[in-house]
């Protein structure tokens, strides 16, 4: 099978997960892509080399993922990072003093912090706006505007933007859209067919998917986005050792797989919350009453394993939930093969606290997990009753 991913349009996505870039070990034979555990690589002559010089600047374990992970978001290029963030770190590099970022009004805590507080302090300007309505950013578009950046679903409150109309009105202004696409994952959303110029992913949740490894990753189709990414890979130096990129390449090989049972699991939570007094609303893009349900279904294969709801006796309601359950885990993160429940409010979007961003304060993020589901139900149940 060959590494580039435009002449593997034949396969399917299961297949290209695990195979693309993963060729057998030519020396071996060996089946599963060796970890490369090594600092440099001898050279034939000055000069000369196999492609592969120092270990920042490329390892062979790393190529076979980035090779994997473009071929999984229909992608000509893919760069990996040592976490999301450094991956959006390095996206951002492209902007010079002056120059403004759009964000959608509910994003990850992280992005707001870095694209506010770090970018923020070297000159460039940000603003939120409302994306799943397209004529806001239509009729008020900043000055300067360089990148429309975009979660869907967005995180906590999974709402949904849709990616071609932000796309088209990115491009009228000469701006490049950007969409993070951890939530969806590849097997259910790809963005760059929809007009997204670049993806972000924080491979540390469903692409790795089991909370032992952290990493990021960047997808594109434009060669100038994808030589600038490789600079900063490689000046940075933001990146992960062999061992971790193995274990994300290892679990991406299951994605589709997991991703099944990740939204079959989150349906059956969902109705169950649904019935339940102690939630006062449900956020879910299944849900046909979602308002990003239509933009959802439209641009998704599947509904994701995220879901978050509003406590009805608000936060201490929600708290006595968070702190009840047995099987789903207090914890950050999401996209793993373990349930995870968390407030938002006073933990992975601390940092939006008193900003446009900030989320309320009885909302209740819940990561559905792949257990048995009368497991999860049963354990939801009991915790929701306490509330």
């Amino acid at each position: 099978m060959t590494n580039n991913p435009e002449k593997n349009d034949a396969y399917g996505f299961a297949t290209r997960a695990i195979h693309v870039g993963q060729d057998p070990e030519p020396i071996t034979g060996a089946v599963t892509v060796p970890v490369f555990q090594t600092s440099t690589f001898a050279q034939e002559a000055v000069g000369k080399h196999s492609g592969y010089e120092y270990a920042r600047t490329g390892n062979p374990t790393r190529t076979a993922l980035e090779r994997a992970f473009a071929s999984m978001e229909g992608a000509a290029f893919g760069v990996d990072f040592a976490s999301g963030l450094a991956a959006e770190d390095a996206i951002l590099r492209m902007l010079v003093p002056g120059d403004h970022v759009v964000m959608g009004n509910d994003a990850y805590g992280g992005t707001f912090r870095l694209i506010s507080k770090v970018f923020g302090r070297a000159g460039i300007t940000w603003s939120a706006a409302d994306l799943t309505d397209p004529a806001v950013l239509r009729d008020a578009w900043p000055d300067n505007c360089k990148i429309v950046w975009v979660e869907t679903p967005t995180n906590p409150l999974l709402t949904v933007v849709d990616i071609a109309a932000i796309a088209e009105i990115a491009h009228a202004n000469d701006a490049l859209l950007v969409v993070d696409n951890t939530f969806a994952t590849p097997y259910l959303q790809q963005p760059l067919s929809h007009g997204a110029d670049i993806v972000v992913h924080s491979t540390t949740k469903y692409l790795g998917g089991h909370s032992d490894t952290v990493g990021g990753f960047v997808a594109t189709n434009n060669g100038e986005v994808d030589t600038h990414l490789r600079f900063i890979q490689n000046a940075v130096g933001a990146v992960r050792g062999p061992w971790d990129v193995y274990l994300t390449l290892r679990g991406a090989k299951t994605l589709g797989v997991r991703m099944d049972r990740h939204n079959e699991n989150a349906a059956a939570i969902v109705e169950l919350l649904v019935e339940h007094e102690a939630v006062s609303t449900v956020l879910y893009p299944g849900l046909e009453d979602h308002p990003g349900h239509a933009a959802a279904a439209a641009q998704m294969s599947g509904f994701g394993g995220m879901v978050s709801f509003r406590a009805a006796g608000g936060r201490d309601a929600a708290i006595r939930v968070i702190e009840s359950t047995e099987l789903f885990i207090l914890a950050e993160s999401l996209g793993a093969v373990e349930s995870l429940i968390e407030h938002p409010g006073a933990m992975t979007h601390l940092s939006a606290e008193g900003s446009p961003l900030e989320v309320p304060d009885d909302l209740v993020r819940l990561s559905i997990g792949i257990e048995d589901i009368a497991d999860l139900t049963a354990d939801l149940t009991q915790a929701l009753n306490k509330a």
